[in-house]
């Protein structure tokens, strides 16, 4: 299992976010965030978003830091990404 995280560089909502990913599937992501009590209202479309002061605490727990655009990237090769203003029927990779 692999999960994702890109800086927190995100403003919104007075702080700063990051975006938790996985390259597999969102089972696999929900799964993670569960773990660290990440609430399930903070997924957005194929990500949760993460704030800054919680960074630190998600990488500890085991993901790995890239870049936003790595971020982008890896959604599109696993055929993950939910770009905004498009919906998607769930899939076999998970809900």
């Amino acid at each position: 299992m692999t999960i994702y995280i890109d800086p927190p560089t995100w403003p919104g909502h007075g702080r700063m976010w990051s975006h938790l990913i996985s390259d597999v599937s969102y089972d696999e992501l929900h799964t993670f965030a569960a773990r660290l009590a990440v609430p399930r209202r903070a997924f957005e479309r194929d990500h949760y978003d993460i704030p800054a002061q919680r960074y630190a605490e998600v990488v500890a727990a085991g993901a790995v830091q890239v870049s936003s655009r790595e971020v982008v990237r890896l959604l599109h090769a696993a055929g993950l990404r939910r770009p905004k203003g498009r919906h998607q029927a769930r899939d076999s990779r998970g809900s």
